[in-house]
């Protein structure tokens, strides 16, 4: 079978991240990255670990012209411009089959509907890289569960987490660029495993209707640690002046159209998880059954003493953003899998080569795009949101949260 060619738009954290979830995805090679730093390491890599002859463009549009499908794994703030590009590159005859873009869809709903009006005047399958619903532990424990689901009554209640001690890059830092703190980062994530979770076995991932939703959001650290602030300071991020949220937790209630039963997903995410490391928590729990998944539970366990801590030069060869390279860590012997990046991957390429979107489209993402603005909305107003009230669906068009705009020390001091 000839591979399908992935060309990357962006060679930072995520794409080196799907470099190393395709060397276990069958098929597949890496054709090509444009970016603006880090390109050739990335191309060098995907050399060196058989995923093609990876070559490094100067612009967008070359790219197109020598690949199967593009992924954007660049900015948050500059997806609107790149995706453009990718359709004028369309139009001037670049055979895609597809496009990929990693969460979040977009900063605002705004932007999220425009990506999707960009993919729709070019008529091709989109793939919206959600990858926690990938995860074989999720998909799992809902097929598991079926039998009791059918017997019992579905999920009522789920709750989801992620939690770090913050992101490398400082784009990320700064809301004006990212979009938001960590419920734009990662509230995404959360909010689409419990929407997921919750939605019976064989319906369709919007089957549920969200009805409303009431949040929090805080910034708990007050100030940040020295290694983040002097990589912020090399960035011209002054995180004093524009803070983001580094902590966030919130409900969002769905009701069943069939049945008319509400059910509720819990969400919470956290910058400021100084522990091991990343760690993902998900439980669902419904009439007499539930599940649970907590990614630093392993069955690998690694002890380096102070004496031998100098051999530890990357903590996070032991876990994705590990904050120690000594003492007892939890180490995960395969992450990429684990949090569902290799089944993502395998999902798109046959999608895009059956003429489909992807499991999750980009259509899909603007819906997740909406109940994350939907819940700065009810952070700012301190109050619970009625998603069915058309007034709220139309202020949710054009809005942009106070922290997005760097007004977030008028509600975070």
């Amino acid at each position: 079978m000839e591979p399908f060619k992935l060309g990357f738009i962006g060679a930072g954290f995520i794409g080196n991240f799907h470099a190393q979830a395709m060397k276990m995805a069958p098929h597949l090679e890496l054709s090509g990255v444009y970016a603006l730093k880090g390109s050739d390491k990335l191309a060098q890599y995907a050399r060196e670990n058989g995923l093609g002859e990876c070559k490094v463009y100067s612009n967008v549009a070359d790219l197109c012209k020598n690949c199967d499908a593009v992924a954007l794994f660049a900015p948050n703030y500059v997806r609107v411009e790149l995706t453009e590009q990718i359709v004028d590159a369309v139009k001037a005859g670049a055979p895609l089959k597809g496009i990929i873009c990693e969460k979040p869809l977009g900063r605002t709903v705004a932007e999220a509907t425009r990506l999707v009006e960009l993919a729709q005047s070019i008529n091709l399958p989109t793939a919206y890289f959600e990858n926690q619903i990938h995860m074989k532990a999720i998909k799992n424990a809902r097929q598991q569960l079926l039998p009791a689901q059918t017997a019992m009554g579905p999920i009522a209640l789920a709750r989801s987490a992620e939690e770090h001690a913050g992101p490398h890059e400082g784009w990320f830092w700064d809301p004006t660029r990212q979009g938001g703190g960590v419920l734009s980062d990662m509230g995404c994530h959360s909010i689409a495993v419990s929407w997921f979770v919750l939605t019976p076995v064989g319906k369709t991932l919007t089957f549920l209707e969200p009805i409303s939703v009431n949040a929090e959001t805080a910034l708990l650290k007050w100030g940040l640690p020295l290694y983040r602030q002097e990589l912020l300071d090399r960035m011209g991020v002054d995180y004093r002046k524009t803070p983001a949220e580094d902590f966030c937790t919130g409900t969002i209630k769905f009701r069943n159209p069939e049945t008319c039963q509400i059910v509720m997903g819990q969400f919470t995410n956290s910058w400021m998880y100084d522990k091991q490391g990343l760690r993902l928590m998900m439980d669902g729990l419904g009439p007499g059954y539930a599940f649970e998944v907590n990614s630093l539970k392993s069955p690998l366990e690694i002890f380096i003493g102070d004496a031998a801590a100098q051999a530890a030069a990357d903590a996070e060869t032991a876990l994705e953003k590990a904050t120690a390279s000594r003492g007892l860590l939890t180490v995960q012997p395969n992450e990429v899998e684990l949090y569902g990046y290799v089944d993502e991957l395998n999902d798109v390429r046959q999608a895009f080569l059956a003429g489909q979107d992807a499991l999750l489209n980009w259509n899909y993402g603007l819906e997740i795009t909406k109940l994350v603005q939907a819940a700065y909305l009810a952070a700012e107003k301190q109050k619970t949101i009625d998603l069915t009230d058309p007034n709220t669906k139309k202020e949710l068009e054009t809005y942009t949260s106070l922290i997005a705009r760097g007004q977030g020390a008028d509600i975070l001091y």
